[in-house]
């Protein structure tokens, strides 16, 4: 499934949160967000954007959530739990975790395909593209 392509601007409360003294977080936050979600249905389920991580690595991160476009929009920044699925490979013995929120209505994130980032991620590795 392909990643949802919604992208918004992140209002200047959450900038603001976001760099408030003591936030674990970069200095200079983006102010666009991307959905991480799989493709979804606008109507139905909002967008959702990782915006960090909680104190702990189990601990609930700070998401943000909208739906709708320009004045239409409506939006919250919240802690929530982590999604508790695990993709076992028996094969390879590894165990993926997802990589969303609880709850989410979409694919898990080792379901959703970013084919913009994969791209990315090939030109950043040297030696694993064809080119090079």
């Amino acid at each position: 499934m392909l990643q949802c392509t919604a992208v918004t601007l992140l209002p200047p409360d959450a900038v603001l949160r976001l760099t408030a003294p003591g936030a674990d977080c970069p200095e200079d936050p983006e102010p666009y967000v991307l959905c991480e979600l799989g493709e979804h249905d606008d109507q139905r389920t909002e967008h959702a954007a990782y915006l960090r991580p909680g104190r702990t690595p189990d601990s609930p991160a700070l998401w943000f959530f909208w739906t709708g476009n320009g004045t239409e929009r409506t939006h919250r920044a919240e802690p929530a739990p982590w999604c508790p699925a695990l993709l076992r490979r028996i094969d390879s013995r590894l165990v993926q975790r997802c990589a969303l929120f609880d709850h989410h209505t979409a694919a898990h994130s080792w379901d959703v395909t970013d084919p913009l980032g994969d791209l990315l991620a090939d030109r950043l590795v040297p030696g694993d593209s064809p080119e090079g």
